[in-house]
């Protein structure tokens, strides 16, 4: 048991490094390294990458105050600047291991302010939520706007949307149907089976009170504001970057929101910090634009790199910030709650 258990830990690390590693080695097989040099030093304008950064640390920033905001209603009041490292340092461990920074932000705060991991993970799946639904609504009037790029799009790439579903026959949709009900069932009855044991049920309950805690936010204006403030950021952090190279200044907002979004759907595949799948979309929505093929690959390669190099060092500097920081006690976090609970907050501040 322990032996599968390593086999597949090690499969669920490796096989996202691989996949990643394999879509990168394609698309850069030829590619003329020697050369990224020179357009490094000598033709990007470093001012508009530099300019970029603070939105990228805000956008992170925002979302660690939006996530103490969705655990108040289920009791929980961890430090804002708890919530902000949790947050800078679950997006570094996913370059490691994609997809572990939900609980590795969690683990932080339980380590650290005694809040319940359990809550704090449902809390997690309520963000992800109103984040999909951001991005649909983003990508909703993206598209409207765009109709012919990404129709052009879709051909390029061989997914065509008509000639996906004209592949199904009567008989696959009600085979697709099936297996889909079957699946919800096994869930259920699976989900059934383990709320017989107290501690798997205290945890899906601990879940649900997470999921459920967006209905009882105090300020749900600052709410909204938060999670725009978030995808803005996201955006300007991005947008930015087009005016550090000649070849993509003078393409506009319009194509930025484009490559945005689907760079933004790209990141999905499991790989670390969207590496490969973001560099392919964003790679092919340019060259749609009219730039070269080789420039497109210039931009994606360093924007997406020198942006990783941010994530990290936010990292860091969260994991040196949480080694000085004071742990609480599950006490001791519960009466600096319920003193925080009687001071009114408009606005988010520091706790420490």
């Amino acid at each position: 048991m322990e032996t599968k258990q390593i086999l597949t830990n090690t499969a669920k690390i490796a096989l996202p490094l691989v996949l990643g590693g394999a879509i990168l080695y394609w698309m850069y097989r030829d590619f003329d390294f020697q050369s990224l040099s020179h357009v490094l030093w000598h033709e990007m304008d470093w001012t508009w990458m530099l300019l970029s950064f603070p939105f990228g640390v805000l956008a992170q920033a925002f979302r660690g105050w939006r996530w103490r905001q969705t655990l108040e209603p289920v009791g929980e009041r961890p430090r804002t600047s708890t919530s902000i490292n949790a947050v800078f340092l679950s997006y570094a461990a996913s370059l490691v291991i994609p997809r572990i920074g939900e609980f590795t932000r969690c683990a932080v705060l339980k380590r650290y302010d005694g809040v319940s991991f359990s809550k704090a993970l449902g809390t997690v799946v309520t963000e992800r939520a109103v984040d999909s639904l951001v991005v649909l609504l983003f990508s909703g009037i993206t598209l409207l706007l765009q109709v012919p790029v990404f129709r052009t799009f879709f051909s390029e790439t061989g997914t065509s949307v008509d000639s996906f579903f004209e592949r199904f026959s009567l008989t696959g949709y009600m085979v697709t149907a099936i297996c889909g009900a079957a699946v919800l069932l096994l869930l259920h009855i699976l989900l059934r089976k383990l709320s017989f044991y107290d501690r798997v049920r205290a945890t899906l309950s601990g879940i649900w009170q997470g999921v459920i805690s967006l209905k009882n936010v105090r300020n749900v204006p600052l709410f909204i504001f938060f999670t725009l403030g978030i995808w803005i950021s996201y955006f300007l952090h991005y947008y930015l970057t087009f005016f550090c190279f000649d070849f993509t200044e003078h393409l506009g907002l319009t194509c930025a929101m484009v490559t945005f979004v689907v760079g933004s759907i790209a990141v999905i595949v499991p790989t670390p910090n969207g590496a490969g799948p973001w560099h392919f979309a964003v790679k092919t929505m340019l060259i749609l634009y009219g730039v070269a093929d080789t420039e497109a690959l210039y931009f994606v390669l360093i924007v997406h790199t020198v942006q990783t190099m941010l994530v990290i060092l936010l990292g860091v500097w969260a994991w040196i910030s949480l080694w000085f920081s004071k742990r609480t006690s599950e006490g001791s976090a519960d009466t600096y709650s319920h003193a925080e609970a009687q001071s009114p907050q408009s606005m988010p501040q520091s706790n420490d």
